[in-house]
């Protein structure tokens, strides 16, 4: 653990660079020091995209016993550093942080904490959360939070696309019988249609200023929905009738969000929704040669990707997932890319603005798990607590929080 003393220390720096003895709990120590109103900033670009707190004697007991490393820094110190990062001559940034947002995670009754990269890392970083799913969508309970996350979720209707290789199997039953009772029970004939109303409360949340956070499937089948809103794209064993004919010319990519001109597979027999995803089957996946890299953005006139992609390393492990990466050439010119697989069209990581807010989307199911299967053991994170590609993740969580401030003319 990194213990630096002085005498009158002025300021706590949170390091996040390669001398962190734990970044992922450095996020949740941060956002509890928020709880806590402790007055904190976010150094961008320094050391890694570092924290700055004022050294309250219990917010260095709370770093010790949760093995976050620390450095206590004199008045001279903590100057010398604001005077760096607030230098023209430097791409650093300082952000002030406001106050911990308000989490909620999208998630099924009953599912299981492995199922989902980001309920682990937040449940292992301590950063409190609660679960939402369709009922308390329906019923606006989203904006009683400020973060919102979906992660390997199907909102096309047609159950994860798991029935040729799991059509029997009790946990797939199981999941249609929730999935379409909880449909009845709302008052929708098809669980698509359930599902269609729920990407429109999201749309409407996020436009009124809520940010939103998926990963793997939730990203892509997201956009599908909302482009085929006026059509059916599901086959019989989905929702009892087939796909409408020449649902193709009524699909409108005016609706979504990050992707445009992609082609609909409603093949119920073929694990994969759409060409918008680089297909994991169709390239050499070898995890020794296989990573991502983040993109780099002016700290002081970007700030918001630049928050997006602080890391102590900039190439990153790749992992797949249902939906693993987005071919770029159906990304739409008004989306921000943050990080791509090099020499290739496929993009890992993106953000965008719908009305007063955003959302950003990760490709790929676990940082930690390069191919995560069915029925897989849960990722142990404290084998991981240095990880980048779950760092990606917790930059999300404290993004909220900044400080808004006007873009530099």
């Amino acid at each position: 653990m990194i213990m630096v003393q002085h005498i009158n220390a002025q300021k706590l720096l949170i390091p996040m660079d390669l001398a962190q003895t734990d970044h992922l709990k450095a996020y949740g120590l941060t956002y509890w020091a928020l709880t806590k109103n402790v007055n904190t900033e976010w150094l961008l670009n320094y050391r890694g995209g570092s924290f700055l707190c004022d050294p309250e004697p219990f917010l260095i007991a709370e770093c010790r016993i949760r093995g976050v490393g620390f450095e206590q820094l004199t008045q001279g110190q903590a100057l010398a550093i604001y005077a760096e990062v607030q230098s023209e001559k430097s791409n650093m940034d300082v952000v002030k942080l406001e106050k911990p947002p308000r989490i909620a995670v999208y998630t099924p009754p009953g599912s299981r904490p492995w199922d989902d990269a980001v309920t682990m890392v937040l449940d292992y970083a301590e950063v409190k959360y609660d679960k939402v799913w369709d009922e308390e969508v329906l019923r606006d309970k989203l904006s009683d939070f400020d973060w919102l996350h979906l992660h390997h979720e199907d909102f096309t209707g047609q159950y994860g696309k798991f029935f040729a290789n799991y059509a029997t199997a009790p946990w797939y039953i199981q999941q249609v019988t929730l999935l379409e009772t909880t449909a009845k029970k709302l008052g929708f004939k098809k669980v698509s249609s359930l599902k269609l109303a729920i990407v429109q409360k999201i749309r409407s949340y996020i436009e009124q200023g809520g940010f939103m956070f998926a990963m793997c499937s939730a990203t892509d089948s997201y956009d599908i929905a909302l482009a085929a809103a006026q059509t059916d794209i599901c086959e019989r064993m989905f929702d009892g009738d087939p796909v409408q004919p020449g649902y193709e010319s009524k699909v409108d990519f005016s609706r979504t969000f990050a992707f445009e001109n992609f082609e609909i597979y409603t093949d119920p027999y073929r694990y994969e929704y759409s060409t918008i995803d680089v297909d994991a089957s169709f390239r050499v996946n070898n995890p020794a040669v296989d990573y991502f890299t983040l993109f780099d953005f002016s700290a002081k006139y970007d700030p918001v990707p630049t928050m997006l992609t602080q890391c102590h390393a900039n190439v990153v492990k790749n992992f797949l997932g249902q939906t693993t990466a987005f071919h770029k050439e159906q990304i739409k010119k008004s989306v921000t890319i943050l990080a791509e697989r090099e020499g290739t069209d496929e993009v890992k990581y993106l953000h965008g603005n719908i009305g007063r807010g955003t959302f950003t989307w990760y490709g790929g199911h676990d940082p930690e798990d390069y191919q995560h299967a069915v029925g897989d053991p849960p990722t142990d994170i404290s084998l991981y607590k240095n990880s980048p590609g779950y760092r990606l993740i917790l930059n999300n969580i404290l993004f909220p929080a900044a400080k808004k401030k006007k873009q530099k003319t």
